[in-house]
């Protein structure tokens, strides 16, 4: 079936949409052919994944999740089939990936300013716009200090749930401060929208839009080096390591896991309730039953759910989903990322010892 649909989409979308591609910063852009074959090969297209079969049993996709988990909702979304922007007025039926239309409307091409979670409004988004409608988070600083108001920083409260920003916050990434997608202490300085040179600062012209790979050739003819994540422009030594030739990845690594182990301590060792985190089961945090810093079967389901929850481990814990789920941070942003882990690293240890020398904060 999928061959077919294959087949079908590369002989006649053009002639349905009147289908015309947009500038590129390569100088040969891609035909017609060549980016459905791009697109049909993409996660966007991927009708197998979760992100588009999650509410198969359900039969339908919830107005809050289908502008960007069907097309169909998207072009609702944004006002693409007449109706009012910013809302998904009905449920959507599943297995409607992100297609060609969802980018290649009118309505979606003249979309140029997106509001974040925070209520932040960014315009002049050129074509970048429609990446930034879901790659934006849903999660912001105003979340998490509205879940924790009121409440003692180090007081466990059984109104306190773990927020998840959600996943691939690149763009919420890119612009830092400017739109306040992670969480971000008082009385700290942070780093708003990461800046690049001209041609090389929007969505597409640092990956293809129809594959999502990264134009690689694009970064490499600049930075001389064999895997992206070697890149680096800073000679700080952020993690406290010693090492300053690492790739600016390494660096965000190093801090992500130090975040991880201060979480662990100040779960274990100063509210008595040792928590384990893994990526592949919501909600992400879980108990720690057996105390030994590892997520086991039996632990990382649902009703083991992590429930001991204070405002600052809740603050700490936000900041380290908001690194898990944007593996592009040291592209998008890595001093935001590195400012915002040594933030939280920093006011776990006004309750517990963290291992971590004196460093530099950007």
């Amino acid at each position: 079936m999928i061959s077919i649909f294959k087949t079908a989409m590369l002989l006649f979308l053009p002639v349905l949409m009147g289908f015309h591609l947009p500038a590129y910063a390569n100088e040969n852009p891609p035909t017609v052919s060549s980016a459905v074959e791009a697109w049909l090969n993409s996660p966007h297209a991927d009708y197998s994944s979760d992100a588009f079969r999650h509410w198969d049993e359900g039969g339908q996709i919830p107005t809050s999740c289908a502008a960007c988990h069907s097309s169909t909702g998207f072009m609702d979304y944004i006002g693409a089939d007449g109706s009012a922007t910013g809302q998904v007025d009905t449920p959507v039926a599943p297995l409607s990936v992100v297609e060609c239309a969802t980018c290649h409307t009118p309505t979606a091409e003249a979309l140029d300013r997106v509001t974040f979670p925070s209520g932040i409004m960014i315009s002049n988004l050129g074509s970048s716009a429609t990446c930034t409608v879901c790659h934006q988070g849903r999660q912001s600083t105003q979340s998490v200090n509205a879940a924790v108001a009121g409440l003692d920083e180090d007081t466990p409260s059984a109104d306190i749930r773990f927020i998840n920003v959600h996943y691939r916050v690149a763009a919420a990434m890119l612009y830092g401060t400017e739109v306040k997608g992670a969480y971000e202490y008082e009385n700290k300085e942070y780093s708003g929208k990461f800046a690049h040179v001209p041609g090389l600062d929007s969505c597409a012209s640092c990956h293809d839009p129809h594959s999502l790979k990264v134009a690689v050739q694009n970064c490499v003819s600049c930075h001389k080096v064999d895997n992206l994540g070697a890149i680096r422009t800073s000679p700080s030594d952020y993690d406290g390591d010693g090492d300053t030739a690492e790739g600016i990845s390494g660096e965000i690594e190093s801090l992500h896991q130090a975040l991880g182990n201060a979480i662990y301590a100040y779960a274990s060792e100063f509210l008595g309730a040792p928590i384990v985190y893994t990526s592949a089961a919501y909600p992400y945090f879980f108990n720690d039953t057996n105390g030994n810093g590892a997520g086991e079967p039996g632990e990382t389901i649902y009703p083991n759910r992590y429930a001991s929850w204070t405002p600052r481990l809740l603050k700490a814990a936000y900041n380290y989903q908001y690194i898990a789920v944007d593996p592009g941070a040291y592209a998008h942003n890595p001093h935001y990322a590195i400012q915002i882990l040594l933030d939280s690293i920093s006011d776990l240890s006004e309750k517990v010892t963290v291992d971590l020398p004196a460093v530099s904060r950007p």
